[in-house]
Order: C-alpha cells, then sequence, then structure tokens
C-alpha cells in the first residue's frame, strides 16, 4: 500500500493489528469526526497567531511560528512511530500546526490582502472534489496511480531540499522562488501533486476500515489527512501569491 504520506504506510496497520472487540473498531465516520476535530483546533490557534500578528505583536508571532514548527515535528515524529498515543499527540500536533499557519498567514496576508480566504476556499472546494472523484471511483487507486504519485511526491520534496541547500550558499532557484510563468506553472503542478495525495489518503483510512484496525486509529487517520492538508493549503497559498505577484 504505497502512499507518499510518511505517516501514511501499510506497516501502521500491520503493527496494529485488528481490534479486539466489535464495538472498538475503527469506522469511517469516525476518522471524519476525529479530522473535523482537528481542523477545529488547528483552526483555533491559526486565530490566535493570526491576532497576535495583526496587533502587531511580530515577535510573539515570530515565537510561536518557530515553536509551532518545532513542536509540530517533534509531535509528528512521536505519532507515526507510536500509532496508540495518536488520541493524544493528534490534537497536539494540530494545535502546533494551527500556529505555524496562522503565522504564515498573516505574512501573506500582509503582502497580498484577501489571498488567505481565497486559499482557505481553493482548499476545501479542493477537499471536496477529491472525495468526489474518490469515492464516485472516478480517480482508481491502482498501485500505478499509487507509485505515480509518489514518485511524483519525492521529487517535488526532492527539488526542494535541493533549494534549500541551495539557499545556505546564498543560491536561489528562480523557477521556485519568483513569479514568472515556469514558477507559477511549477507551483501549479506541485498543487495538483498534493490534491492527488488526498486521493491515497482516503484509500488508506478506508483500507483500515476494511482491515478493522483498532479505534485508536480513526486519529492516526485523521492526523495523517491533516498532514497533507496543511501541504496542500500552503502550496495553494504560494501559488495565489506568486499569481498576485506576476500582476504588480
Amino acid at each position: 500500500m504505497a502512499t507518499a504520506n510518511p505517516a501514511m504506510s501499510e506497516a501502521v496497520y500491520q503493527r496494529a493489528g485488528r481490534a479486539s472487540t466489535s464495538t472498538a473498531v475503527m469506522t469511517l465516520q469516525g476518522s471524519v469526526v476525529k479530522t473535523a476535530i482537528l481542523v477545529a483546533i488547528l483552526l483555533v490557534t491559526a486565530a490566535y497567531t493570526w491576532s497576535q500578528a495583526a496587533a502587531g505583536n511580530t515577535t510573539v508571532a515570530y515565537g510561536l511560528l518557530i515553536g509551532g514548527s518545532i513542536g509540530g515535528f517533534i509531535t509528528a515524529l512521536v505519532t507515526i512511530f507510536i500509532p496508540k498515543v495518536s488520541p493524544f499527540t493528534a490534537p497536539i500536533y494540530a494545535a502546533f500546526e494551527g500556529l505555524v499557519l496562522g503565522a504564515i498567514s498573516a505574512v501573506f496576508e500582509t503582502m497580498y490582502p484577501g489571498v488567505v480566504i481565497q486559499a482557505v476556499g481553493l482548499s476545501i472546494g479542493v477537499l471536496v472534489v477529491m472525495l468526489f472523484v474518490y469515492g464516485t471511483g472516478i480517480i482508481r487507486v491502482t498501485e500505478k496511480f499509487k507509485i505515480g504519485v509518489v514518485a511524483a511526491t519525492g521529487a517535488v520534496f526532492l527539488v526542494y531540499l535541493v533549494s534549500m541547500v541551495m539557499s545556505l550558499f546564498g543560491v536561489k532557484m528562480p523557477f521556485i522562488h519568483d513569479t514568472g510563468i515556469v514558477s507559477i506553472v511549477f507551483s501549479l503542478v506541485v498543487v495538483v501533486i498534493a490534491a492527488l495525495n488526498l486521493v491515497l489518503d482516503f484509500d488508506f483510512i478506508e483500507q483500515g476500515v476494511n482491515q478493522q484496525a483498532p479505534k485508536y486509529m480513526e486519529w492516526y487517520g485523521g492526523f495523517s489527512l491533516l498532514v497533507t492538508l496543511v501541504w496542500m493549503y500552503l502550496e495553494i497559498l504560494r501559488l495565489l501569491a506568486k499569481l498576485r505577484g506576476s500582476r504588480d
């Protein structure tokens, strides 16, 4: 069961095994509820960081950004390696990611007023569309499809890694950071790849339900889906910013 999301691998369900009783089984409805709770937590903490930035408390907002980044990374690792604690760590991860997204969104909103609400709306729209095409079978999650999405996602993160290393030496990759047509097309491709990852995430959760995974895996499934949603939102935000910048 290939997936580009590091939180979603077949080994997770193998380690979890089957639920001990029929009342302790992972369900699709339960996974949806848990995901909604995590998104709500993220929005609350994002709003707090946003309010700090809007009030001019840039030092506080920057501190929340750094703290959220470090805390989110550590919490994600703990969740991935110890899925049983996901009922506790997944909400904490969502809170940390909210702090990060709130700060980043505030910066983009200052530069391009109205871009955040557009990014949020598009993210929700893409999520609904991908859920529809998956649920109706328009896109079938075959092994070839999985391998293709995983390969494309790996290529994107490799490009980002090379870009980060080059930036340490003062070299920037123009097709990633500027507002030219090539950069815009690159961001558009990345958004499409992120959206296709949602399909893999839906399939991963459904596989857990079919395998009668333990109830706590609902939180893990919600956490894993949130990882992709956060990535997709940031990529959409970057794309919209580039489109705005290209017109200035």
